[in-house]
């Protein structure tokens, strides 16, 4: 009579213990960050390192950086839990959101909450998009929300289908091979990440007196810092507020957002994108 409650005592012991050994070892080690592609992938590396050794700083475990060849790669890796956080643009998040169902956006850029899209050509005779009618056009990834999605939009508001507007449309996928494509002449025309095209103008990587800007999108929301749904609250809670910490008035910060292009960062949600989810689905992008 006695045996059989101690008996299952002990199991219900051993239950408990195996429950919290699973638990411990399910805690999260080791950040893993990547980036959709949207520029070179030295570049990207270029600026994820001091961000990355900052961040190790404030959450106490290791973060490393997951290069991926296509924005799709990222939206999988967060959805099979490969990766734990990723720099997504407005669109990928939606796909990533629709994808896994519980991806949280937590930050974005100041400047993310009124992004645009820069069209540039290097034909000088072209002054608006009616100019460009029957000419060759180049987008960046299919996937990207300030080299494709938010143009395609705009485009469409403005009464040009693109497919049949232009002589041809390529994907050159990436913004800064998108600068390439025009400066070379190998499309008439293109479109970019704004904050892109002021970088490769700074640096001077792109010849001013060939290629020059031609129109501006509207505002719209766009990139965001995304966690995958399942990370451990409390270390969510740390990124989030380690970005939130980040003080241009601090030298080494200022130069963690200057290589971000970011005044600061602030807290984002799903309901900033939701324009973006509708614009999407506008465009016959999304079913």
């Amino acid at each position: 009579m006695i045996k059989r409650p101690l008996a299952a005592l002990a199991g219900l012991c051993l239950s408990v213990a195996t429950l919290f050994s699973t638990a411990a070892l399910a805690q999260t080690t080791e950040l893993r960050v990547s980036a959709i592609p949207d520029e070179a992938p030295t570049e990207l590396m270029r600026k994820f390192e001091p961000l990355g050794k900052y961040l190790e700083e404030q959450i106490g475990i290791p973060v490393t950086f997951q290069p991926v060849s296509d924005y799709a790669g990222v939206v999988e890796a967060l959805g099979a839990k490969r990766l734990d956080m990723a720099w997504l643009g407005g669109f990928t998040y939606v796909q990533a959101k629709l994808r896994t169902g519980d991806a949280i956006p937590l930050v974005q850029r100041e400047q993310d909450e009124v992004f645009t899209s820069t069209f540039i050509t290097a034909d000088p005779d072209v002054k608006t998009h009616q100019d460009l009618e029957g000419k060759s056009f180049a987008f960046g990834s299919v996937s990207s929300t300030s080299g494709h999605l938010m143009p395609r939009y705009f485009l469409q508001q403005d009464g040009i289908d693109p497919d049949t507007f232009f002589s041809r449309v390529g994907f050159s996928g990436a913004h800064d091979a998108t600068v390439a494509w025009v400066e070379s002449g190998k499309v008439d025309a293109g479109v970019l990440n704004s904050s892109v095209w002021e970088k490769l103008i700074e640096q001077d990587k792109v010849d001013t007196d060939k290629v020059h800007v031609y129109a501006v999108t509207p505002t719209y929301y766009d990139y965001n810092w995304t966690v995958r749904g399942g990370l451990e609250p409390e270390l969510v809670e740390k990124i989030k507020a380690a970005f939130l910490a980040l003080d241009p008035a601090n030298p080494e910060h200022k130069a963690i957002l200057d290589l971000q292009r970011a005044s600061r960062f602030v807290p984002t949600s799903a309901e900033n994108y939701q324009g973006i989810e509708e614009a999407a689905r506008a465009a016959g992008l999304l079913e």
